[in-house]
């Protein structure tokens, strides 16, 4: 019989997985697998139980949660020795890498998706020692995410980030950055900037740029430079409302591999999380180096780019 690891996170969300949790378990039985459930404890719980385990015990590892959860799930497994594929059923706030990859949305589908989909090679992003899912990012907005308290996203769900984001509107903060990717070098005032492996991020759609595909090598960069004017900033904002890449502002471009120097630390997040302070980063893509469960009816246009 297979064995499987499921990991949840009983707080994610409104706590929507409990009054499920016996059907979910139900599907993953009637499956084939023989299930050890394990409800996360603490922050990096997970973390640690996927590196703990032996390679032989588990044939797939599912986890339910938000960005944090499938963030811990998926570090974890990067630095393993040996990988074992993964499933996800999403219960967070926004989701953006769940929606990106057509994983369902009701739990009972996204559970039947982490036991009948196929194994799908994803992505994944290295940051100087550590390991993110879909987004790496820097400024104004980034530090909404793990700032905003957890009742008020239970309650507000995607407004809490926005209301959370627009008390900085008047104080942004600039950073003065050297960029370097395939040859070229950038050299500019920045307010915002992501290293991205996802078709949304925070809800935002168009800001990531056309046809991303999940298991190419490459990730998508969108930088903003530091507004001149208050009439610039109004511009920004207004890009960033309508979802649309404004060139006078913005660089946007696809790169496998990116370093960031600059003179001060800057606090970066990874996948909604703090990811500390660094005055120099460096982000390689780890291409196909996860294996996770995507419906199947998906798999091609995942690699195709397309939606």
């Amino acid at each position: 019989m297979k064995r499987m690891l499921f990991i949840y996170n009983p707080r994610a969300g409104k706590g929507l997985l409990r009054p499920k949790l016996s059907d979910i378990i139900d599907i993953f039985v009637k499956a084939g697998y023989e299930v050890v459930v394990y409800p996360t404890q603490a922050y990096r719980d997970a973390y640690k139980k996927i590196l703990g385990y032996n390679a032989e015990e588990y044939d797939l590892v599912v986890c339910s949660g938000g960005d944090g959860t499938i963030d811990e799930v998926v570090t974890g497994m990067m630095h393993r020795s040996a990988r074992t594929p993964v499933g996800y059923i999403p219960t967070g706030t926004t989701n953006d890498f769940a929606n990106s990859l057509h994983i369902p949305k009701g739990l009972l589908k996204a559970a039947d998706n982490a036991v009948n989909g196929e194994r799908f090679p994803c992505d994944v992003g290295k940051f100087n020692d550590d390991i993110f899912v879909y987004v790496a990012a820097f400024g104004i907005f980034t530090d909404v995410s793990y700032e905003t308290k957890q009742e008020v996203k239970n309650i507000l769900g995607h407004l809490a980030y926005v209301l959370e984001g627009t008390k900085r509107l008047f104080n942004v903060p600039s950073y003065s950055i050297r960029v370097e990717h395939d040859g070229e070098v950038i050299e500019d005032e920045f307010i915002f900037g992501m290293v991205t492996n996802s078709r949304s991020v925070g809800g935002f759609r168009s800001m990531i740029g056309k046809q991303v595909v999940f298991d190419d090598g490459l990730f998508e960069v969108t930088l903003i430079r530091k507004p001149a004017n208050p009439i610039a900033l109004q511009e920004i904002i207004a890009a960033l409302l309508i979802e649309q890449v404004d060139t006078k502002h913005m660089y946007t471009f696809k790169t496998g591999h990116i370093t960031f120097k600059s003179l001060e630390e800057i606090p970066w997040t990874l996948d909604g999380e703090f990811g500390g302070e660094h005055d120099e980063v460096v982000i390689d893509n780890l291409n196909k180096q996860l294996e996770i469960m995507v419906p199947g009816e998906h798999f091609d246009k995942l690699q195709l780019g397309t939606e």
